[in-house]
Parts: structure tokens; C-alpha cells; sequence
């Protein structure tokens, strides 16, 4: 027998839910992981497979036994063990009999703490092939499967009914119950091409025997780009480019096991309704990939994957293009039907429907989100009319049958709609952008006014749910209010406005009817929004001692907020960086020793020591130079001028002593530590710096 082997685990079921596959793959590829290395089996690789119908692993060079293990018992300390003459006690005894050996036998631990008897007892390693059916049940156990079923007349539950399980350790088949099935060397291949049972010889041959015999092709990452690039080979014969959305690209993958791109055609009259229209009917109901020209713009064709590789491909071509033709006019008639009423006319019908119990209705959030919107308008010095029209009209188009039949179209339809009213365009496109950034790492909107009206649409959302202390725990968010706060920080960061939040907060608070009680939620949704700002600027590399020096101060503006965070940041790097943290961390041990006010004035005529005399003078000269640029936010600038005083302070430290017993010398020495330490606080709590 060699000492590893390749060992092969597959579970064979009914197909799969295509956009959970990936996560079940890997969800199961880390249990199988897990549970090998937690029973010491040693392995060269792991790999994962996954189609609709199947979840495999393929671990190479798995050792074949466990390795023998050295167990230590630890028995009686020695003042127990034995007598005042040495003779063991009863204690002894007992524990070389639990242990199968005589006292003399036992060895000695000797430890810092004491001394014991002991006794080490080899365990033999288990054979692989016992240890992996469990391995293989827990890893399928732990799969992130919400809601597992039971199947037929079947004991075993999971998210789909199982029809076949491998377990083959080499060439060797392991026999185990798995989920109602017993284990074999026999898989399937592609339900149409190769139906019939394949016998597999070894684990090494499983990607390659159901590639060549069952017309699968098991590796999914491989299945992805075969996919990709028969997409982007046949758009280039349409004389297009094919727009490939991952996540389009994925479920896809998910669905297929031996792809073939197909390219149809549909009605160019159907390029009169809106492309977003167009494109969703596409994607949502039938899976296809669009193709656009040089321009841009879309085209009257699509690309679908086929799951089978037909004699006759004109016929998946016809049939699939019966099948989109309904789809596509259905979403023509909802914009012809839609077009024949203004969008405001929907406003009224708003009023029915619910947003929050006690929050009102969609209406009441729109008169909400319109007052807000103005006051922040004017505070940009933007259109506050613009914004509160587009505020006024912002979730009209979800009263419409598009957006009614297509809920990912809300916003950009309302642009279009917007438009063919006649509406102002800054006002239609902000009824598109009040939506961004709609999901992770999308743009912030570019207009002003859109940027107002996502702004307070999202601190009205904050403020209701908060008030009504329905907080996110956990992965529970209802609301998606992290991705709310996310998003409004965002905006106002990347697109540097000047918006004080507390106090938007707080104009916020007085929108909502008084019993709702909305000012207590101010503090907790700053709070909470600070929470966000960790993660975000986590995200680009920004240490929690830098985030931690600025956030103590509580900047009111985010854009502000990372103004400081820059400077921190660029400030940790330098020379100077060391000594004035240290400074400032000695500054602030010192002022929080003092339990009366601290004195904020110096008196020249105190200050004896020339050291003192030095920091005081230059303070006054760097106060000087750093109070308009404080006024600008020019922070940097204001920092690097700071550093100046490392000298004098680090002399200051060196030749003074603060806490003397003249009461009138030490206050004076403790005001101008405060006076110090109150200009570094104005940028942020360098005392707080892991440097």
C-alpha cells in the first residue's frame, strides 16, 4: 500500500439552485478541508467541482493512515504519589492500574508548577478510509443550506432529492451510507448526452472521464470561461460586442454542464422601448447576454447558452427567440401604456401604499424627503426647486406597470417617464441617481441634485427605522440601512460636500411626527454611521490606530472626517511621527490627572526654565501660522507646521518637571501643555498612534 492516495468525494443530486452553487462548492470543499485536517490527514491539494447536478472534491496525495499520536496522562503530583518513606500510595497504585502498568513504570512530569507522575500511551493512526464517510457527512452537514427537505420516503433531508454518492480512495471503492445512498466508483454523466452510469477507475480519471465520456465539464472556473469566450467569439461574428455580466456569468455556469452559445434576433421595432427595459426582460426571465454596437447601443440580438450541443441548432435559435418575443412586448406595452399619463399622476396613489406601519405611507416619505432635500439643496448652494420636484416625483414610477413587472428598472424608468413629461433633465436624472450607489463599489450619483435627493432619502430611512429602534443585529437588516449609511457616506466623501450630519440628523428628526420620539434616534444613527466610516476606510488601508485618532473628535463632516484620516495617515509616516505621539499620549496621562478645570491661560512671567520659555514661544508662532489654515481644512499643512515643535517639546519633557510643588509654577506648566495639546486636537488624538 503507498502512503498517500487520491481521494475522490462526489454527491450526485437533482439540479442544484443555480445561484447558490458556487457558495455550496466551496462551502463544501472547506468542510471536506476541515475535516481532514482535523484528523491529521496530510494532503498534497484540494479542488472543488460543481455543476447543476453535482458537488465533488478531488483531494490529491492524501495520506493513508493518521499518524500515530503520544498521549500524555498525567496522574498524582509526587507529594501525593508517594509516603514519607517512599513507598507508593494508594493514589500511585491506582493510576499504574488504570494505566495497565506498575508504579515503576510511570515516568515523571516536572513542570514550573509542580511535579506529577505520568504515563505516555502511543495511539495508533487510523486507517484514512475509516475517518472519510464522516468526513464527507459533516462537510455536507455544514453546508449554508437555509432549508433542508426530506425527499420520497428517504430519512436523509437536503436542498435537493440525491441520486448518488462517490467515495474512491485511489482505485479503492469506500462503501458508506451518505445521505440516504450508498457510496460507490459510479457517477453520471450530461443528463441528455450521457445518461448512462459511468464506472470510474481511480480518482485521478474524474475530470477527464466525465469530459471526454459524459460531456460534462465538472470544473466550473473552467465552465465560466469556456462560456466567456464563446460569448465574446460570437458577438465578434454579429458584428457586436457581448456585455457580460458577472453575476449573469455565474448563474449561468451554475446551469450548464457542456455549453454552446447560441446568437438570435429579435423585432428591431422592440429597440423603441428603452434599452434598460430591454435588457432586463433579457437577463431576469431568460438568461440571455446583450450585445450593443460601436456605439453603444443595444442591439436587436441576444446570445443564450445551450446545455446541449444540437445536430440542428436553428431550432434552439427559433425556439428561443418564440420565447423572448412575449417577454420583450410585454415590456413594450407597459412603456406605451405608462407614457399615457403624466408621472405625477401616480403621486396620489402613493398614499396607498405602506411604508412602515408607523412611519406612514410611501406619500408621507415623500413630503418627508422633499423638505429635507431643500434644505440641503440651499446648504450646496444648488437648485433647492430641482430638488424638491425630483423629490416630489422620486417613487412615482413604482406606481407603473414597468417598473411593477421589472422592480430593478425603479429609478431609471422614472428618468425616462421624467422626460417624455417634459420635466426638467437635471430633475429626470436625479430620479435615476437617487438610487446610487445601488450596490458595492457602484458610482456615486454625478449631479448635484442627485446627490441631494440620495443624501435625504437615506437619512430619512435611517432616522424612521432607528426612532423606532429597529437597530441591525447581527445579519439581520431588514432595511439595509448599512448599505444606506454606506451609501450616503460615500456620497458626500467621494464628491466632497460640505454637510454637517448631526445637524441634518436633527432636521430630520423634527420631519417625523412628534410621537415617533425620532430626536432620540440623532445620536445613535451618527453613531452608527461612524461605525460604517471603520469599514470604509479600512477598506483602503487605513490603520484602526489612525481611524481611532480621528473619530475621537467626532468630525461632524464626513468629507472632513477623511480629510483628517489623510493627513493622520501621511503624518504617521514621518520622522517626527514617533516622538510627538509619544508626547501627546505623556500630554494627555498628565491632564487627566488633573481633577479641576484645567487653566487654558500662560503666564509669561512664570515661565523660569528655558526649555518652557522656548516651547511657549514657538507654540505662539506655530498657533499663528496653523489658525487660517485650520480655518481652510488645509489639515496637512497645519500638521507638518505642528511637527515643527518636536525639538522643544521632546527638550520640554527633558528639563522640565510639570507636576512641582509651587502650585502656581505647576499650573502654568499644565496650561501650556493644554494649550499644546488642544492645537494637535483640533486635527485629531495623536496620542492614540501605534507608532
Amino acid at each position: 500500500m503507498s502512503d498517500s492516495k487520491d481521494l475522490l468525494l462526489e454527491l450526485g443530486t437533482e439540479e442544484l439552485p443555480p445561484k447558490a452553487l458556487k457558495g455550496l462548492a466551496q462551502s463544501f470543499c472547506n468542510g471536506v478541508a476541515e475535516g481532514l485536517d482535523k484528523a491529521g490527514l496530510t494532503y498534497d491539494k484540494i479542488k472543488t467541482y460543481a455543476t447543476p447536478r453535482r458537488l465533488a472534491v478531488l483531494v490529491k496525495k492524501l495520506a493513508t493512515t493518521q499518524p500515530d499520536k503520544a498521549i500524555e496522562r498525567r496522574g498524582p503530583a509526587l507529594q501525593a504519589a508517594f509516603d514519607d518513606e517512599g513507598c507508593p500510595t494508594k493514589a500511585a497504585i491506582g493510576f499504574a492500574g488504570s494505566c495497565g502498568v506498575t508504579v515503576e513504570e510511570l515516568s515523571r512530569l516536572e513542570t514550573d508548577k509542580g511535579a506529577w507522575l505520568a504515563y505516555t500511551i502511543e495511539e495508533k493512526g487510523k486507517a484514512a478510509e475509516e475517518l472519510i464517510p464522516a468526513i464527507f457527512q459533516t462537510a455536507l452537514d455544514k453546508l449554508p443550506i437555509p432549508k433542508r427537505m426530506h425527499w420520497a420516503d428517504l430519512d436523509a433531508m437536503f436542498v435537493r432529492p440525491v441520486h448518488w454518492a462517490v467515495i474512491l480512495f485511489g482505485e479503492q471503492v469506500i462503501q458508506a451510507d451518505i445521505l440516504s445512498v450508498t457510496s460507490a466508483n459510479k457517477t453520471r454523466g450530461h443528463r441528455f448526452h450521457h445518461p448512462q452510469v459511468i464506472t470510474l477507475d481511480s480518482a485521478a480519471d474524474y475530470e477527464t472521464v466525465l469530459e471526454q465520456q459524459g460531456r460534462v465539464i465538472a470544473d466550473f472556473d473552467k465552465r465560466r470561461q469556456i462560456i466567456h469566450q464563446q460569448i465574446m467569439d460570437i458577438a465578434v461574428l454579429a458584428e457586436g460586442t457581448a456585455v457580460v455580466d458577472p453575476e449573469l456569468l455565474d448563474e449561468v455556469t451554475s446551469m450548464i454542464e457542456w455549453p454552446k452559445a447560441i446568437i438570435g434576433d429579435f423585432e428591431p421595432h422592440f429597440l423603441e422601448v428603452p434599452p434598460e427595459a430591454l435588457i432586463s426582460a433579457m437577463k431576469k426571465h431568460q438568461k440571455y447576454f446583450h450585445l450593443v454596437d460601436k456605439d453603444n447601443k443595444l442591439m436587436p440580438n441576444f446570445i443564450t447558452i445551450s446545455n446541449i450541443e444540437s445536430s440542428d441548432p436553428k431550432q434552439i435559435k427559433e425556439g428561443n427567440e418564440r420565447v423572448i418575443r412575449p417577454r420583450l412586448s410585454d415590456a413594450s406595452f407597459f412603456w406605451n401604456q405608462d407614457k399615457k399619463q403624466p408621472l405625477e399622476i401616480q403621486l396620489e396613489r402613493l398614499k396607498t401604499v405602506v411604508f412602515q406601519n408607523k412611519l406612514g405611507t410611501v406619500y408621507d416619505k415623500t413630503q418627508r424627503v422633499r423638505e429635507l432635500a431643500g434644505s440641503i439643496a440651499k446648504l450646496l448652494n444648488t437648485s433647492s426647486s430641482h430638488a424638491r420636484r425630483a423629490a416630489q416625483l422620486a417613487k412615482c414610477d413604482l406606481m407603473t406597470e414597468m417598473v411593477n413587472e421589472f422592480s430593478d428598472l425603479q429609478g431609471i424608468m422614472g428618468r425616462y417617464y421624467a422626460l417624455n413629461d417634459g420635466e426638467d433633465r437635471a430633475v429626470a436624472i436625479t430620479l435615476d441617481e437617487q438610487y446610487m450607489p445601488r450596490f458595492a463599489g457602484d458610482q456615486t450619483p454625478a449631479s448635484a441634485t442627485g446627490q441631494v435627493l440620495s443624501i435625504a432619502e437615506r437619512i430619512d430611512t435611517l432616522m424612521g427605522i432607528f426612532a423606532l429602534g429597529q437597530i441591525p443585529s447581527g445579519d439581520k437588516d431588514p432595511f439595509a440601512l448599512r448599505r444606506a449609511a454606506l451609501g450616503l457616506l460615500r456620497t458626500v466623501i467621494e464628491n466632497k460636500l460640505v454637510l454637517d450630519i448631526p445637524q441634518l440628523l436633527a432636521e430630520s428628526a423634527g420631519l417625523f411626527p412628534a410621537e415617533i420620539k425620532a430626536e432620540d434616534a440623532v445620536e445613535p444613527v451618527y453613531q452608527f454611521m461612524l461605525d460604517r466610516l471603520k469599514g470604509y476606510f479600512a477598506d483602503q488601508g487605513i490603520s484602526t490606530d489612525v481611524f481611532d485618532a480621528v473619530v475621537t473628535i467626532r468630525p461632524a463632516q464626513p468629507y472632513d472626517f477623511a480629510q483628517r484620516i489623510e493627513t493622520v495617515n501621511q503624518f504617521k509616516k514621518l520622522d517626527a511621527a514617533e516622538s510627538l505621539a509619544a508626547a501627546n499620549k505623556r500630554i494627555t496621562n498628565i491632564l487627566k490627572k488633573i481633577k479641576t478645570d484645567l487653566p487654558a491661560q500662560i503666564n509669561n512671567e512664570l515661565l523660569k526654565e528655558k526649555a518652557e520659555k522656548n516651547l511657549a514661544q514657538q507654540l505662539t508662532e506655530v498657533i499663528d501660522k496653523i489658525s487660517p489654515l485650520l480655518a481652510q481644512a488645509a489639515y496637512t499643512e497645519a500638521l507638518t507646521e505642528l511637527s515643527t515643535l518636536r525639538e522643544v517639546v521632546d527638550t520640554f519633557f527633558d528639563d522640565v518637571m510639570v507636576m512641582v510643588d509651587d502650585e502656581a509654577l505647576k499650573n502654568n506648566r499644565i496650561a501650556l501643555l493644554n494649550q499644546l495639546h488642544s492645537q494637535f486636537m483640533q486635527i485629531a488624538d495623536l496620542s492614540l498612534l501605534q507608532v
